[in-house]
């Protein structure tokens, strides 16, 4: 418990009247007395109104598991002989969780119990923990405010966020590959046998199976289809560049999300994924195997993956990469850089690997940048920013036309729509045959 403000200004107050009364009346000693008399007896009466906060009773319950980026409701039950009319809360918790918290709540008049709903938004993957919860309300006559509070032993599991996953728009988005009009315009442009059907007016004549057409004495064409079973590697870069937070989640946990789209996709297309990750030392290669088998081995390593805070090293890192590969893959690296000059390695590593596979390289680009070269205002400050904005803006651009210029495949996309158009990249590299 603590004095309030509405405390502090009467004590000051009444301070300075007492100050005026010995200045004025230095013979009267009573008068200083009867103003903090009735102080007195007003903190008395205010404490025996207001709700003892030994006589409150809470409760509270999170789920067990979240996904990053996402909110997990903390339900608190708060139960008592009478309820304050309303109460501030505040929870100790782990870096990794970042709850809205600190508005004043107000509670059911004269009310026994009442359950109030936390939103806690889950920043970072791993067991996050919350320990205390701190309730702050005002005394009747809100002299006072008391502070109680509570140990608590709550733990969430948050993983990556595999939501598109399970509200099936993956799958939606790679229909059109698997089952719709796409798949039945890429018959017969595919390197993959499909079918022997009759050869009709329209069909093109080198699908002519000269052999088996002289067997059964009519025209047979062979039918393909976009090849399947190829290599998808996912490689991420897990160096403190990717530490950087875009939005609620780092930019590491936006490429892991992508990366785990990528990799359902791709087992849905039949083809098999490995995965590898690099920092300032390489990790070990999880081995290619069908998209679906490989997606429970491939989530468990990224949920438990950590972000090195040493510089990656990309020379180690791709070389041991590309040194571990014997067949013909598309390697989809996520990696970031600040400017040119650190780009260097990573370019020429790329363009290394380049020569064996198709390399996709997906860069994360910052809406914050986008937003500081279109200033509000045309103050200094401002003008300054957005000249230096455009200037990291297009050294990066030259990055990637000069990845370009080497035949590898870039994709830069805003954090909220970098799995949609990494998968609308892949269906187009499939449909191309570019594996």
């Amino acid at each position: 418990m603590r004095p309030s403000r509405h405390m502090l200004a009467l004590v000051i107050g009444l301070a300075a009247l007492s100050v005026g009364l010995v200045v004025l009346r230095p013979e009267d000693t009573t008068l200083i007395l009867l103003p903090w008399g009735g102080l007195f007896l007003l903190m008395v009466l205010d404490l025996a109104l207001t709700v003892p906060a030994r006589g409150i009773r809470p409760e509270a319950e999170i789920v067990a598991r979240g996904f990053a980026g996402h909110d997990a409701m903390l339900a608190v039950t708060l139960t008592a002989k009478r309820l304050p009319p309303s109460a501030e809360l505040r929870l100790s918790h782990s870096a990794g969780l970042a709850p809205a918290e600190g508005t004043p709540i107000p509670l059911p008049v004269r009310a026994t119990s009442a359950r109030i709903d936390i939103p806690i938004r889950l920043r970072d993957r791993g067991a996050q923990t919350i320990t205390r919860l701190w309730l702050r309300y005002p005394s009747r006559l809100h002299l006072f405010e008391v502070l109680p509070n509570w140990a608590l032993d709550l733990t969430i599991t948050v993983m990556p966020d595999i939501s598109p996953i399970l509200s099936g728009a993956i799958q939606a988005q790679m229909l059109p590959l698997l089952d719709g009009a796409r798949v039945n315009n890429l018959r017969g442009s595919g390197s993959e046998f499909h079918q022997l059907r009759d050869f009709v007016s329209g069909m093109d004549p080198r699908s002519i199976d000269w052999k088996r057409s002289a067997r059964v004495n009519n025209l047979v064409a062979r039918e393909t289809r976009v090849e399947r079973n190829h290599q998808i590697i996912l490689c991420l870069d897990t160096g403190h560049l990717m530490g950087e937070r875009l939005g609620a989640l780092t930019k590491l946990d936006h490429a892991i999300h992508a990366a785990l789209a990528l990799a359902w996709a791709s087992g849905l297309a039949g083809d098999n994924v490995g995965f590898f990750s690099f920092g300032a030392r390489p990790q070990p290669l999880i081995p290619p195997r069908p998209g679906r088998a490989a997606f429970g081995r491939i989530q468990s390593t990224c949920a438990t993956l950590e972000q090195d805070e040493a510089e990656s090293n990309p020379t180690l890192g791709l070389s041991v990469l590309n040194g571990k590969l014997k067949r013909r893959s598309l390697v989809v690296v996520f990696a970031d850089f600040v400017d040119s000059t650190s780009a260097e390695l990573l370019v020429e590593n790329l363009a290394v690997m380049q020569r064996q596979h198709v390399v996709l390289y997906v860069a994360l680009g910052d809406p914050a940048m986008q937003a500081l070269t279109r200033p509000d205002s045309t103050g200094m400050e401002d003008v300054a920013k957005a000249i230096a904005a455009s200037r990291i803006l297009q050294e990066r651009q030259a990055v990637l036309d000069r990845l370009n210029r080497l035949g590898i495949l870039c994709l830069d996309s805003a954090p909220g729509k970098l799995s949609a158009a990494l998968i609308s990249r892949y269906i187009e590299i499939k449909a191309k045959e570019m594996i």
